[in-house]
């Protein structure tokens, strides 16, 4: 609206003890407390490869394609999403995430969203120590650093490249991954087509794959 004045873009990692507030369609008061990193699956678009930032500014319906500011005026993110579940928890997506995708969404192209087609998560040694010492587990897991296969997913890049379950990729693209959101910013930053090198702890085993990276197609 032309009331509304210009805001100053700033990089939108989150900051310790700053406050946030939200501003939609017209201007709205309220600073909040900082927000965290939250993926696309925890906001319930899993077929989607963004980190949001979570905030606790109210966002109400309307405010949805508004600016989240700082407490210095400054646009860190756009207001995206609530957690239906949840009082006062919100997403954005990063401003500078934004910004990178300004030129793709404005000439009408499809936004990449490169994939390989694992479940995981991060693994320590504890938690390998763990699961190895409990009766019932399904398997045993080296007791390392990295990120655990849970599930290959049929007919994904991942399954033809020969990665299996219970794997613990150490490295990808020769940079040593220790939890499941490097891996993925690492996939995310790679582009379509793309052919990584995956360094893999397979029980005693250590294994080199190569992973062609797809786009996620959309599940609706």
């Amino acid at each position: 609206s032309t009331d509304t004045p210009d805001r100053r873009l700033r990089r939108s990692s989150p900051a310790a003890g700053r406050s946030r507030s939200r501003r939609g369609r017209r201007p709205a008061a309220g600073s909040r407390r900082r927000p965290c990193a939250s993926f696309s699956a925890q906001v319930g678009i899993p077929d989607k490869r963004i980190d949001f930032l979570q905030t606790d500014a109210a966002i109400n319906p309307g405010n949805s394609g508004g600016p989240l500011l700082n407490a210095q005026g400054e646009v860190i993110g756009i207001n995206t999403a609530i957690r239906p579940d949840a009082m006062g928890i919100g997403f954005a997506i990063p401003i500078n995430k934004a910004k990178s995708l300004q030129t793709t969404l404005a000439s009408g192209k499809e936004v990449p969203h490169p994939y390989v087609g694992i479940q995981m998560v991060t693994l320590t040694p504890e938690l390998a120590q763990e699961n190895n010492q409990d009766p019932n587990s399904a398997f045993l897991i080296p007791e390392v650093k990295g990120v655990l296969v849970v599930r290959v997913m049929p007919n994904t890049p991942a399954q033809r490249a020969g990665i299996r379950r219970a794997d613990v990729i150490v490295k990808v693209n020769n940079q040593t991954v220790t939890d499941a959101s490097q891996l993925q910013s690492i996939v995310e930053n790679s582009g379509i087509n793309q052919d990584l090198p995956f360094k893999i702890q397979r029980g005693e085993q250590m294994i080199e794959l190569t992973v062609t990276t797809a786009q996620l197609e959309n599940r609706s």
